[in-house]
């Protein structure tokens, strides 16, 4: 009834390996999207902090200057660090600004702030 194995005969069936490795294959197929996905919303959150920062940075700006710049450099001295590919855009409009930005490897969503509307949009 039961098959007696040899002294010192151990280890795993070819079988028990094959379904391993296509267990650890099926698992794989799954993660490797939803990695992707996190990633690009990662990127996306990269883009929103930065037009936030950039908009701080405006309003520091006008508190010291009573006027708002679209001037990088200026905006720089102002305390704001651009994160690395993403691009953010400041526009004036008399008293008020607007901010757009993205991250060429997000989701592909435009970010928008506007001071007249009360921030982020």
């Amino acid at each position: 009834m039961f098959k007696k194995t040899l002294k010192g005969e151990k280890g795993f069936t070819l079988i028990e390996l094959l379904v391993v490795v296509a267990i650890i294959g099926i698992l794989v197929a799954i993660a490797i999207p939803q990695f992707a996905n996190y990633k690009k919303q990662a990127n996306d959150s990269g883009a929103e902090s930065d037009i936030r920062n950039l908009a701080v940075a405006l309003e520091a700006y006008y508190a010291a200057y009573n006027a708002y710049t679209t001037d990088m450099t200026l905006l720089t001295s102002a305390g704001f660090k651009a994160t690395k590919n993403i691009t953010v855009t400041p526009t004036l409009n008399g008293a008020l600004f607007s901010i757009t930005g993205s991250h060429p490897m997000g989701t592909g969503k435009l970010f928008s702030w506007n001071s007249g509307a009360g921030g982020m949009q």
